[in-house]
């Protein structure tokens, strides 16, 4: 384990998230795209966003991807 998993542990230990309904790759997938596409700030907040709606109850993968889609076309659109 590495100090990556250590901390998601930890977190979901604090925040009472079962370690199971965590994705690392997704989340930090989408997080890269919208650093190196949108703007490198847009990364946590896109992230806190993808919280945001998955706690709301959109689905992780699906709805990453439409973001991750999203962030792909922002620099071509703007």
């Amino acid at each position: 384990m590495g100090v990556l998993d250590d901390w998601t542990d930890a977190m979901c230990a604090e925040l009472g998230l079962d370690p199971k309904d965590v994705s690392q790759k997704t989340v930090l997938n989408l997080a890269r795209v919208a650093a190196h596409t949108v703007d490198r700030p847009a990364a946590p907040l896109t992230a806190y966003f993808l919280g945001l709606a998955v706690g709301r109850g959109q689905p992780l993968e699906e709805t990453a991807q439409r973001v991750q889609q999203l962030a792909r076309g922002w620099s071509a659109s703007r």
